[in-house]
């Protein structure tokens, strides 16, 4: 099976359009239009309708869209493996962790695509530990995930990008008030022990014997940040920076002794076939969030 004859399909797809599809692949529609013809009559389904000017995957066509999606992506594997330290070849597969889509992402997208404008970047989003378990099974190259408690198997390197000591955040009343006594006087919004932070919130309550007037539990440091905005509680945090850049009216109260630290940071496959790609990555994150340390 022909690979340009799989990209076309592919690009038709994207495009919705047989005109715009040629346009990109620098063909003729008729090239293109006898390139999925004879993609049609190898597999011995229609892949595709046209409406006018628009074409539309059939349900075989839908079916083969996303094998031809990995194929074309192993190809480009195959490519990156020969090629080994050109960051120009295949496609980066990044993990992000829900938070950072919003907030780390975008700078150190913004920095890799000044210095590698070409580079093709897969952004998967989702919880830190699935991305981990994903980086480690080879279904990711990288990832940017909260550090997990688990020890990461030896196929997988850590860098840490920022870290986040736990802090108690208030509403502008509460000035001046002691961040241990808050924690035990005030309606507490807890952060969901779901997630490694709320964990980490939750190991110091107990540590501390510390048992708050619990109001409520949720996911979301901006979310529980707005709570506390409108004067519903007080909560414990990792001490994230969005929170400060957001313009909520809160207050950030240290801890007494030594806080807890939420690390964030990089896990990266060491035999992944994109491994120039990924250290590129990795080298332009923690030049922008830790500068002065190199990524090896």
């Amino acid at each position: 099976m022909d690979m340009r004859y799989i990209q076309s399909f592919v690009e038709v797809l994207e495009c919705g359009s047989i005109v715009e599809a040629a346009r990109r692949l620098d063909l003729t529609p008729a090239a293109v239009a006898a390139r999925i013809r004879s993609l049609e009559e190898e597999l011995g389904a229609t892949l595709i309708q046209r409406s006018g000017r628009c074409v539309r995957p059939t349900a075989a066509g839908l079916k083969m869209a996303a094998s031809a999606q990995v194929v074309l992506r192993a190809a480009r594997d195959m490519r990156a493996v020969v090629q080994d330290g050109d960051t120009q070849v295949g496609e980066l597969r990044l993990g992000v962790f829900h938070s950072a889509m919003n907030s780390m992402l975008p700078p150190v997208l913004q920095r890799v695509y000044a210095r590698y404008p070409h580079v093709k970047i897969f952004v998967d989003p989702g919880a830190s530990i699935g991305l981990c378990r994903k980086v480690a099974a080879g279904e990711l190259d990288i990832a940017i995930v909260v550090e997990p408690q688990a020890a990461l198997p030896k196929t997988c390197e850590w860098r840490v990008l920022v870290e986040e000591p736990l802090v108690v955040i208030a509403p502008q009343g509460c000035t001046g008030r002691d961040a241990h006594a808050l924690l035990r006087e005030e309606p507490f919004i807890r952060y969901d022990r779901s997630v490694l932070g709320g964990q980490l919130a939750d190991r110091y309550l107990r540590d501390c014997g510390i048992h708050p007037r619990q109001r409520l539990e949720i996911d979301g440091l901006l979310a529980i940040a707005a709570l506390v905005d409108k004067g519903l509680g007080v909560s414990l945090v990792p001490d994230w920076s969005s929170i400060w850049l957001s313009g909520l009216s809160v207050l950030r109260i240290p801890l007494p002794d030594r806080a807890p630290v939420r690390r964030v940071g990089l896990v990266m496959a060491r035999h992944t076939p994109h491994l120039a790609l990924a250290r590129a990555f990795a080298r332009e994150a923690i030049e922008l969030l830790r500068p002065g340390e190199a990524a090896s």
